[in-house]
């Protein structure tokens, strides 16, 4: 299944205040090295829970430990208090949240980087030796292209066609964008297991984490009508499905930290499709998972 990359969007995630990368030497500053890094994540974040996905993936357990963070950020600005100490080491007199996903440096103390994208890719490229290859040789742009598709596609356009203060021809117009693409998908899912290769990609990873969203946050603010005609596509809810069996995703499912975050977060009203729900998360995670990653709770 081949995909044609977007134009590029403005993207509605919040900037990352540190942008450092892993290199494959000693001239890059940051070199691969086992347990010299360690990452901090908070699984109820979309982007957090991508990069956990991909950890397990890659099974980087002793290669890279993970500090898991409570689901709801504990300080006003929406930062982790515990990350301040290395938001603070990091930059000198930093003053914007300290948000989660971050990749730390236990031989200097400071952030290499908070850019959830760049975080994934490091791992599996210069982590992921002999483990499955979670970016293949010349599909980066059919990758870039799913990535995108999921942000605009599904994401933002969900957010839009959910918002109170929309203009009805606005939320009308974002369904139909969220529902053309849920439609691409679906024909292409139907004849194949995966989304761009025989085995599972980070092109499957960041769609699963959509689907998520999709299902356990962006439909409480859509009518019943919506999230039915959402739900009919079943090649894509069988695949959703069967990932989510997969220890190395649904270990990662924790459905009550995701509406913590969710009631925590929203400011939009609650709409008819928050009783319409489209996949039991909790009933296919436990089916196929064998340990859940310890996660610190408020």
């Amino acid at each position: 299944m081949s995909f044609t990359p977007l134009a590029a969007h403005p993207s509605t995630r919040p900037t990352a205040a540190f942008r450092g990368r892993i290199g494959r030497d000693a001239r890059s500053g940051h070199y691969a090295v086992p347990r010299r890094y360690r990452l901090h994540l908070a699984a109820a974040d979309p982007d957090c829970l991508r990069i956990a996905v991909t950890h397990s993936l890659l099974g980087l357990d002793k290669a890279c430990p993970v500090t898991f963070l409570p689901a709801v950020p504990d300080c006003p600005d929406g930062g982790h208090s515990a990350l301040r100490p290395l938001y603070d080491a990091s930059a000198h007199r930093y003053t914007g949240p300290a948000l989660a996903p971050v990749l730390s440096d236990d031989w200097s103390g400071r952030i290499v980087s908070s850019h959830g994208p760049d975080i994934a890719r490091d791992l599996a490229r210069h982590f992921g030796g002999g483990r499955p290859t979670l970016y293949p040789c010349g599909a980066e742009s059919q990758i870039e292209a799913v990535e995108r598709m999921c942000a605009q596609g599904i994401e933002e356009a969900a957010q839009r066609a959910g918002a109170a203060d929309a203009e009805e021809a606005e939320r009308t117009a974002a369904l139909d964008t969220l529902l053309t693409t849920l439609g691409v998908l679906e024909r292409g899912l139907g004849a194949h297991e995966h989304l761009i290769s025989d085995q599972i990609t980070a092109a499957d990873v960041e769609l699963w984490v959509a689907l998520v969203q999709l299902d356990t946050v962006h439909r409480y603010h859509l009518d019943a009508a919506a999230v039915h005609r959402i739900a009919d596509h079943p090649a894509l809810w069988a695949y959703a499905r069967r990932l989510a069996a997969r220890p190395d995703f649904g270990a990662h499912l924790d459905l009550d930290a995701i509406a913590r975050r969710h009631h925590a977060r929203c400011q939009g009203l609650e709409a008819a499709g928050a009783a319409v729900q489209i996949l039991d998360w909790e009933t296919h995670a436990e089916a196929g998972s064998v340990v859940r990653p310890q996660v610190n709770r408020p």
